[in-house]
C-alpha cells in the first residue's frame, strides 16, 4: 500500500531533521549498505503510532545522549519507498517483516535488528537506553557522528 506523500511528510522529517538520509530506491540502498568500513543505522520508518510515539522520538533521544553513534544514518518509509523498502527487507533476511523497525549494519552486515514487537512494549527512553547499548557495543572507537 503506497501513502500519500503530503500525508507522510512530516513523519519523513522528524527523521531527516535529526540528520537522516532517505534510502528512496532499491539502488541507493544497495549503494549504502555495500559500504565496508562503518557502521549505518537504518530505521524502517511508518505511520503507525509506536512509530511517533516510541520509535521516533526514542532514536532522537539514543542520538542527542550517546557518546558512541553510528557512521551513517539512513530511513526508508515502508508504504511510501516501496522498492528500497522491500530492498533493506531482503538485506535483513529471514526476519520477519516489520515497521517500525531499526538495524544496525557494521561493515555491509547486519549486527543488530529491533523489530515493532520489541518497539510496540517500550517507552521511549527505554528505546533510547538500548540504542544507546548497542550503538556502545557496535560503533566503539568513534565515528563521524560522534564528533557533530
Amino acid at each position: 500500500m503506497q501513502y500519500d506523500a503530503t500525508i507522510i511528510q512530516p513523519f519523513r522529517d522528524e527523521l531527516t531533521r535529526i540528520g537522516f538520509r532517505e534510502l528512496r530506491s532499491a539502488a541507493e540502498v544497495d549503494t549504502t549498505l555495500a559500504k565496508k568500513g562503518g557502521t549505518n543505522f537504518l530505521v524502517i520508518n511508518s505511520v503507525c503510532g509506536c512509530a511517533a510515539g516510541k520509535a521516533r522520538p526514542g532514536i532522537a533521544m539514543a542520538l542527542r545522549s550517546s557518546p558512541m553513534k553510528p557512521d551513517e544514518l539512513t530511513t526508508v518509509f515502508a508504504g511510501g519507498d516501496i522498492e528500497a523498502t522491500a530492498r533493506v527487507r531482503e538485506r535483513i533476511g529471514s526476519l520477519p517483516p516489520s515497521s517500525p523497525s531499526m538495524a544496525l549494519f557494521k561493515d555491509g552486515q547486519l549486527v543488530h535488528f529491533v523489530p515493532r514487537y520489541q518497539i510496540e512494549n517500550r517507552d521511549a527512553a527505554q528505546i533510547a537506553r538500548h540504542l544507546m547499548d548497542v550503538f556502545q557495543e557496535y560503533c566503539g572507537g568513534g565515528s563521524a557522528l560522534a564528533a557533530g
